[in-house]
């Protein structure tokens, strides 16, 4: 709490003023083109990896960054409200599933879900449904990672395929208004992997992979 209270106050004294033009922006509306589905975890930042501004992303967190299948989804569950909120009234086009490494979630999972005591993390997690026996075998997974960062990016594939689950995801992917996309955050190196369909592997967003994916947004 003193960290934060000293950080405001930093934030008034030093870039308050900066920001001043975006709030006024702000205020009454958002217009973020992107929703990022991520992790609870303290140290995976997007704002800071990825240099976003107040009013750039729509961003959902929860333990494990995982998306329940539509079926299984509660009615008023956040996720699944969430979403149905930003593809109806955001100019959302795309969607990202960002997961890391070292996550807490994963390794519970790899574990073995009946050895978690409490019943919230137990039952949210059953909602992952990550096919755990594929982890050393999945071509798309970096066979020189740690089976539990393995575990994060099948995981990340998993939840794409829980994404394309719902109705209206599914409309706007038919009609071409809409991408998903599989980030992993590297903590220890600060390196970013996204997910080449093409190519079937995940691939660190370097100059080069940047531009390859600038010019596929053209």
């Amino acid at each position: 709490m003193h960290k934060l209270i000293h950080g405001i106050l930093e934030f008034r004294k030093q870039r308050l003023q900066h920001y001043l033009d975006q709030y006024s922006h702000l205020a009454t509306r958002q217009s973020p083109d992107g929703i990022l589905i991520t992790c609870s975890d303290s140290r995976v930042a997007p704002n800071v990896f990825a240099s976003t501004n107040p009013g750039d992303l729509f961003v959902v967190r929860n333990v494990g960054n995982i998306v329940p299948r539509c079926s299984c989804a509660q009615e008023g569950s956040s996720e699944a409200a969430a979403l149905s909120f930003a593809l109806s009234n955001l100019p959302i086009k795309d969607i990202i599933v960002c997961g890391h490494s070292d996550c807490g979630a994963m390794r519970a999972l790899l574990a073995g879900i009946d050895h978690i005591q409490d019943p919230h993390l137990k039952g949210w997690l059953q909602n992952c449904d990550v096919p755990i026996s594929q982890i050393s075998s999945h071509p798309a997974i970096q066979q020189d990672l740690l089976p539990w960062n393995q575990l994060s990016q099948l995981n990340i594939l998993q939840q794409i395929a829980h994404l394309k689950t719902y109705p209206a995801i599914q409309q706007k992917i038919a009609e071409d208004r809409l991408s998903i996309h599989g980030w992993y955050f590297d903590l220890g190196k600060g390196d970013l992997y996204c997910f080449e369909e093409e190519f079937n592997r995940f691939t660190l967003i370097d100059e080069e992979e940047g531009l390859r994916i600038l010019n596929r947004l053209k």
